[in-house]
C-alpha cells in the first residue's frame, strides 16, 4: 500500500510514517515545515518514500503529490489553542481549507480511502453525570468562577456538583475554541466527501498524544511538551487550575499503531462512509499527575500549581475507545507509568525558529 502522509515530518505524523515502513508499506511525506512546528530542516523520517516540502494548501502540489497513491493519512494542521484569537485566519486556513484542497484533489485524482487526524477537543466538556438529573451537559465555564478558583462544572439545573465519565463517539459535539472548530470541519468537510465521491473516510480522535520527538518551546505544543520542556530547562512544570482536570494520556506510538490499523481498514468500508473513533488509552489521570510522574521520573524539579486558567481550556474530557477496539481489533500498548518514564528521558524536538533552544 503507497500512503501520502500529510504532515508526516511532524511529531505524530514521523512516528507514523516509521510504523508504516515497518509494516511493509511506502510512505510519502508532504509536510509544508511549519515554523510553529519544525526547528531546523529534519530530513525524511525513516521508512518514506522521500519528503516533499509544500503545503496542503497548493492544489498544484497536491494534485503531483497523489499520483500512484492508494489511501492518504491526513495529519497535518496547526494544533493548541495558540495564542489568542487573532490565530483563528492561520488555524481556518490551515486545517479547514488545507482539507477542502486535499479532499478536492483527491476527488480528482481518483483517490478514495482517507484516515483523517481528528481530535477530542470537538466535544468541548466530556462526559458529567449529576446524582439528582443523571447525564447533563454543562455549559462553558464562567471567567468569574475560574477567577475565583472555582474550576469544576456543575449542574445546569441544581448547581450540584458533578460526577465526570467516559465520552463516547456518539456524545454530542461542542467545540469551544477555533482550534476545536477547526477539527470538527474538518470531520465534517470529510464526511461530505465521501459522501459526494463514494469515497471511505475514518476520523481518529486523539486525546492527549505525547512521547519523543514532540516539539519544545512553542505555544501550539500540548501540555505534556511544555512540562517536558521545563523540566529540561530545569523549570519546574506550571500546572493551570488546581491540577485536577482529568484527561487521556496516549503514547504516540500507539497513536501510530491506530493510524496504520485504520489505514488497512478503510479501504473495506461501505462508498460514502465515514466513521469516528476516540483514540485514547482508556486511563484517564489528571494533568496533576502527569506533571508528578513527568517530573519524577526526570528527577525533578517538582511542579508547581498555579491556580492560573485559560479560557477555551475544558476540565475533563477522558475517552471511551472501546469502538476502535471491538471493530479494528486496536489495542494500546504503553503503559502511563512507562510512557511518561520513556518520555521524561526521550529528546524533544528542536526549538522553532525564532524561539530559545
Amino acid at each position: 500500500m503507497r500512503v501520502l502522509v500529510t504532515g508526516g515530518a511532524g511529531f505524530i505524523g514521523s512516528e507514523i510514517v516509521r510504523t508504516l515502513g515497518s509494516a511493509g508499506h511506502e510512505a510519502v511525506v508532504f509536510d509544508a515545515l511549519l515554523p510553529s512546528a519544525h526547528g531546523g530542516s529534519p530530513s525524511p523520517p525513516g521508512g518514506s518514500d522521500g519528503l516533499i516540502v509544500a503545503d496542503v494548501r497548493d492544489r498544484e502540489a497536491v494534485d503531483r503529490a497523489l499520483r500512484g497513491i492508494d489511501v492518504v493519512c491526513h495529519q497535518a494542521a496547526m494544533v493548541g489553542l495558540g495564542k489568542d484569537f487573532a490565530d483563528a485566519p492561520d488555524y481556518v486556513g490551515c486545517n479547514d481549507l488545507g482539507t477542502a484542497v486535499l479532499l478536492a484533489a483527491m476527488a480528482g485524482a481518483g483517490v478514495r480511502s482517507l484516515v483523517l487526524a481528528g481530535s477530542m477537543v470537538v466535544y468541548g466538556e466530556g462526559r458529567y453525570d449529576c446524582v439528582r438529573h443523571g447525564p447533563v451537559r454543562p455549559g462553558p465555564r464562567a471567567e468569574a468562577d475560574l477567577a475565583e478558583g472555582r474550576f469544576e462544572p456543575r449542574c445546569p439545573a441544581c448547581g450540584s456538583d458533578l460526577v465526570p465519565g467516559l465520552v463516547g463517539e456518539d456524545a454530542p459535539v461542542d467545540p469551544r475554541n477555533v482550534y476545536a472548530t477547526t477539527k470538527l470541519a474538518q470531520e465534517h468537510l470529510a464526511a461530505s466527501w465521501a459522501r459526494a465521491t463514494g469515497g471511505r473516510a475514518v476520523a481518529l480522535r486523539y486525546h492527549n498524544v505525547y512521547g519523543p520527538g514532540m516539539p519544545r518551546d512553542t505555544p501550539y505544543a500540548g501540555v505534556a511538551s511544555f512540562f517536558r520542556s521545563s523540566l529540561a530547562r530545569g523549570e519546574s512544570p506550571r500546572v493551570f487550575e488546581d491540577g485536577g482536570q482529568r484527561r487521556d494520556f496516549i503514547h504516540v506510538q500507539d497513536v501510530a499503531n491506530a493510524n496504520a490499523v485504520a489505514l488497512e481498514a478503510v479501504a473495506g468500508r461501505g462508498p460514502g462512509s465515514f466513521a469516528a473513533y476516540n483514540t485514547g488509552s482508556g486511563q484517564p489521570h489528571t494533568i496533576g499527575e502527569m506533571a508528578e510522574a513527568l517530573a519524577s521520573a526526570h528527577g525533578g524539579p517538582a511542579p508547581v500549581i498555579t491556580g492560573e486558567y485559560r479560557l477555551g481550556d475544558v476540565r475533563h474530557v477522558t475517552a471511551d475507545s472501546r469502538r476502535l477496539r471491538d471493530e479494528l481489533g486496536w489495542q494500546p500498548e504503553v503503559g502511563f507509568a512507562d510512557g511518561m518514564a520513556r518520555f521524561a528521558a526521550a529528546p524533544l524536538r528542536a526549538a522553532p525558529a525564532g524561539l530559545p533552544a
